[in-house]
């Protein structure tokens, strides 16, 4: 540990010994909210489905039972639940967000797209997906981090889009059609805000609360895309805090997840890749810009979130990020981390290191630095 790290500690020790009981309390239980109208739809004489227990599997299962009328009229009737309901077919949940946006009013109601998730309860939830997910045979899923609101999701935060999981999400797209060595058309990009997120840089983010009931609600997300598109496998891409989430959520993860990459990640909860309980490919990236780079590796007195994923000691792999100014541009057109990501996104770099690409992404390839082992 060097003198820089061993000062933060010093610090980050004498203020939690300092802090208030409710700071330094055992982490909360997770309690994820049910969707609007769970109780009306769990009252149904059909016996629909429970949207928080069911497994997706049985729920795609249910509604591939059901005729299209009767799909049309649980949208219309219940588009809250449906929007949110992990399993169902991908058009029933975004004609339901569409009716839900549209009720909602200003500025959702002006959104276009394709949405998995729309709820505007709190500082809301919205997943949004960027290409054809019924055709897609690779699934990119973006886990943004602190301050990302529903109401910033299309504008960024602060008003800069380079932040917004929107914005992010399309670039990651379109990037990998030029540095991911795959059809466009067969991949899709979800930008997932589907929990509630640390205000900012404060206690919250600095503890794991909200990460482990995000994990609870991303494994179900990720869940029912395995159910609605088995063909696919996935990658998972963590912003900031979102890669404490995926770390949380990573032990329960399918084989169909083949990735997972986080960039300026404060930590994923343990101190090593193995702790993951993950047989996916572990990535991690972080700029010299970042200021993400002076907080401290460890957990303490419940805080922090443990090894930096870009140690060696984690022994992750270790992706190019030598453009990157700053805690917020990994995703920003014309960066070597774009393009690395993208092309951990649509098929790992370690097709990209095997030489199915062309000399330029050769190239950028010769940023990266990759750790032995996982």
């Amino acid at each position: 540990m060097n003198a820089l790290n061993r000062r933060l500690v010093t610090a980050l020790t004498a203020v939690s010994v300092t802090m208030t009981p409710t700071l330094l309390a055992a982490p909360k239980a997770v309690r994820i909210t049910p969707p609007a109208g769970t109780a009306a739809w769990l009252a149904d004489s059909r016996r629909l489905p429970d949207p928080l227990r069911t497994d997706p599997v049985a729920v795609h299962r249910f509604l591939a039972a059901v005729s299209e009328a009767e799909q049309r009229g649980l949208v219309s009737e219940y588009p809250g639940v449906v929007g949110a309901l992990d399993g169902a077919p991908p058009a029933m949940r975004y004609a339901a967000n569409d009716q839900a946006m549209t009720a909602a009013g200003s500025p959702f109601s002006e959104r276009n797209g394709q949405f998995l998730l729309f709820d505007p309860r709190g500082d809301g939830l919205v997943a949004q997906v960027f290409g054809d997910l019924s055709a897609a045979d690779r699934i990119a899923v973006l886990v943004p981090g602190a301050a990302n609101r529903a109401d910033n999701f299309w504008t960024g935060v602060g008003g800069e889009r380079h932040r917004a999981p929107a914005v992010q999400a399309a670039d990651l797209r379109e990037a990998a059609a030029r540095y991911g060595t795959t059809d466009k058309d067969r991949f899709a990009v979800v930008a997932w805000l589907g929990y509630d997120t640390p205000d900012g840089v404060d206690v919250s983010a600095a503890r794991e609360d909200l990460a482990r009931t995000g994990a609870v609600a991303l494994n179900r997300f990720v869940a029912g895309l395995s159910a609605v598109r088995p063909q696919a496998t996935i990658a998972l891409l963590g912003h900031s805090y979102g890669s404490t989430v995926i770390g949380l959520a990573a032990p329960a993860f399918p084989p169909r997840v083949t990735d997972i990459a986080v960039f300026g990640s404060p930590g994923m909860g343990v101190n090593t890749v193995a702790q993951l309980g993950t047989t996916a490919r572990v990535w991690a990236g972080q700029s010299s810009g970042d200021w993400v780079r002076r907080v401290p590796g460890v957990r303490l007195f419940g805080l922090g979130h443990g090894t930096k994923p870009t140690d060696p000691a984690f022994d992750a792999r270790v992706f190019g990020t030598s453009d990157v100014a700053d805690h917020d541009h990994y995703l920003s057109p014309g960066t070597d981390s774009l393009a690395n990501l993208a092309s951990i996104a649509v098929k790992g770099l370690v097709a990209y290191a095997q030489g199915q690409c062309r000399e330029r992404k050769v190239q950028r390839l010769r940023l990266m630095t990759v750790h032995k082992g996982h």
